[in-house]
């Protein structure tokens, strides 16, 4: 049942990120990673959401772990990071990998603290 509820999430996850990634793309071009970004930003705050929810094993199987696990991206993070870098475009390579990291942390406990909060008033 785990599997079957992680590859579910997981591929309900790759999709909508492979969706996003190109419809950003397509947007506001290939200059900047911003589907990553944005992807990677958003999986952040629901994160923090899910999290604030204490959700039961099966809830974060689906949506943690398989959802968000396959909508975010490590991977391509680094890769699109690295090759700012290698590219020479060091001001878009430092705004993406520092941008990613403290605006993920923030929209983490942005999720956390907002859910919290309007549970608690519940």
């Amino acid at each position: 049942m785990n599997l079957l509820l992680v590859g579910l999430g997981g591929s309900l996850g790759a999709v909508s990120r492979f969706w996003i990634g190109k419809i950003m793309s397509q947007k506001f071009g290939a200059d900047f990673p911003w589907g990553t970004f944005c992807v990677n930003l958003l999986g952040a705050l629901l994160l923090g959401i899910l999290s604030a929810f204490d959700a039961d094993k099966n809830v974060y199987l689906l949506f943690g772990d398989g959802f968000l696990g396959a909508f975010t991206t490590f991977s391509s993070f680094m890769y699109e990071g690295f090759n700012l870098f290698k590219s020479s475009e060091k001001l878009n390579a430092f705004a993406y990998v520092s941008g990613t990291l403290i605006l993920g942390i923030i929209g983490y406990f942005a999720g956390f603290g907002i859910t919290g909060m309007l549970l608690n008033m519940a």
